[in-house]
């Protein structure tokens, strides 16, 4: 029988009322297992208004009251990781150890927003003239909103609201129609961890419910995490009504490979990077720069490891990789590959053949390993979004650094070396927004912020961390001053306040 996800909208689940829906597949299988209601305007223009009515007695609350809250909810996402994680998994497809280290990189902010007391202290300058005082303070913005993707249908989600919540603001979030239900479900925890209704809600939709949000007047911001060409789009369209935006858009990461590196080190790492989560990530390593004769060598150690990666459904304890969410972007995903070799490329590794048994109508696609790639080639160009890595030749540091600067994208990027000094030279040279020296997929903790630099971002916050509170508050400078009761009226002076 056919599962139905409805929205969550002031506290309680409520049925979509468009006659619009959409199918979410078993990636595994191919079979559709869901149908979730995709809303019209005028549902997200009822989840904003449950959010605008919620925002003032949500604001006015204590810190005290809301971190208390969050304490319970993060026990509650903490006794449900399992849970959380096999939703993503029947829908999404990754591994379920690949899902519940989602769910734990979402915890982070989870944690980072309980201590969101001393995040969001002000400053107070005392005496700045005589019995003056100046006094900076952040206060939430209103109802904002979040627009996520498929990829990670549960972290991403937790990487806005509950810092957003935190901060006193309410919050409607729109997630990809491809993996609705962990969606649901993080609302859902959150209701009974004593949020208040309206504070958290979920619409479910399409283009027309990502439209409503961006132009509707009762949205102050909105957060969004995806492809480059909607990012900007997203960018364009909520920062012309007005809105503050954070969106992050695509990525084409690169691993800078020195002839001094541990080449075991640096093959485990660009195996893992590239085709974990089946290269659906927007931190995945999409493409490795070698510098001199190092070059089939590493090639030969990361095709000897890609070639034992055992592929298979999500929830089969054995499966180190699971499918990809559709099977349009499984044969997107795909032509990359066949078209490699008229575009100069070496396929050392081809997996667009493959197949599990007993899942022959899964999305299935297996590793894919391209040398000597060329910077023109469309499977360097592109941000493919799957297990496909591609291997670049440089000569020298100063070659590989100029190939990764002259990308469009500066997402995350990564060096292997022994060499401090070169290390350092490029953490400072690179034009990244996160770098990794040694370390594949630089995703930062909660307590930084994660986002990158040139196409990868659209807007001035990164998200979570110090830049996502800011995003979320906007500050206010007060001034003031008390006469002491036995001072003498001054009279009227049209001068500036004098402070010297």
């Amino acid at each position: 029988m056919t599962k139905t996800v409805n929205h969550w909208i002031g506290g309680r689940a409520v049925e979509g009322a468009s006659g619009n829906w959409g199918p979410v597949t078993d990636p595994a299988t191919g079979a559709v297992t869901t149908r979730v209601a995709l809303a019209s305007a005028d549902e997200v223009a009822a989840a904003v208004a449950a959010a605008k009515a919620a925002f003032p007695g949500w604001a006015a609350s204590s810190l005290a009251r809301r971190t208390a809250i969050l304490f319970r909810y993060r026990a509650l996402l903490d006794a449900h990781r399992d849970d959380i994680a096999a939703l993503i998994t029947a829908e999404h497809g990754k591994v379920h150890a690949d899902a519940l280290g989602e769910v734990a990189r979402g915890l982070e902010i989870v944690e980072l927003a309980c201590g969101i007391t001393t995040q969001l202290k002000g400053e107070l300058s005392t005496e700045v003239a005589g019995r003056v005082d100046v006094a900076s303070i952040r206060q939430p913005l209103g109802v904002v909103a979040g627009i996520t993707p498929f990829n990670f249908p549960a972290m991403v989600p937790m990487w806005m609201f509950p810092l957003a919540i935190a901060c006193g603001n309410t919050f409607v979030l729109k997630p990809s129609e491809k993996d609705p239900s962990s969606a649901n479900f993080l609302a859902e925890l959150a209701t009974r961890a004593g949020l208040p209704d309206g504070v958290l809600n979920v619409v479910h939709g399409d283009r027309v419910a990502v439209e409503a949000l961006l132009a509707h007047p009762d949205v102050a911001a909105v957060s969004f995490v995806g492809s480059t060409p909607i990012a900007r789009s997203i960018h364009a369209t909520a920062s012309a009504h007005g809105k503050r935006v954070q969106a992050l858009g695509g990525a084409k990461n690169h691993m800078l490979v020195l002839p001094d590196a541990d080449l075991d080190a640096a093959a485990d790492a660009a195996v893992s990077a590239a085709y974990g989560s089946a290269g659906e990530r927007c931190m995945a390593i999409s493409a490795v720069v070698v510098v001199g004769a190092i070059g089939d060598a590493l090639v030969e150690r990361i095709r000897e490891r890609a070639e034992k990666i055992v592929i298979g459904p999500g929830d089969d304890p054995s499966s180190e990789m699971g499918p990809l969410i559709t099977r349009a972007h499984r044969d997107k995903v795909a032509s990359y590959v066949t078209g490699a070799a008229a575009q100069g490329a070496e396929v050392v590794l081809d997996g667009t053949g493959h197949t599990v048994p007993g899942y022959e109508d899964g999305h299935w696609i297996g590793i894919s390993l391209l040398d000597r790639v060329s910077p023109d080639a469309d499977a360097y160009r592109d941000e493919i979004f799957g297990p496909v890595l591609c291997v670049l030749r440089a000569e020298s540091y100063d070659e590989g650094l100029a190939l990764i600067n002259a990308s469009p994208f500066g997402n995350g990027t990564a060096i292997f070396t022994r060499d401090g000094g070169a290390a350092r030279r490029f953490q400072l040279e690179v034009q990244a927004g996160m770098v990794g020296v040694n370390v594949p997929i630089p995703v930062p903790v909660g307590y930084h912020s994660f986002g990158g630099w040139k196409d990868s971002l659209f807007g001035d916050h990164h998200i979570y961390g110090t830049d996502g509170v800011r995003f979320y508050t906007r500050g206010k400078v007060v001034t003031t001053r008390w006469p002491d009761p036995s001072e003498p009226h001054s009279g009227v002076d049209l001068g500036f306040p004098r402070n010297h």
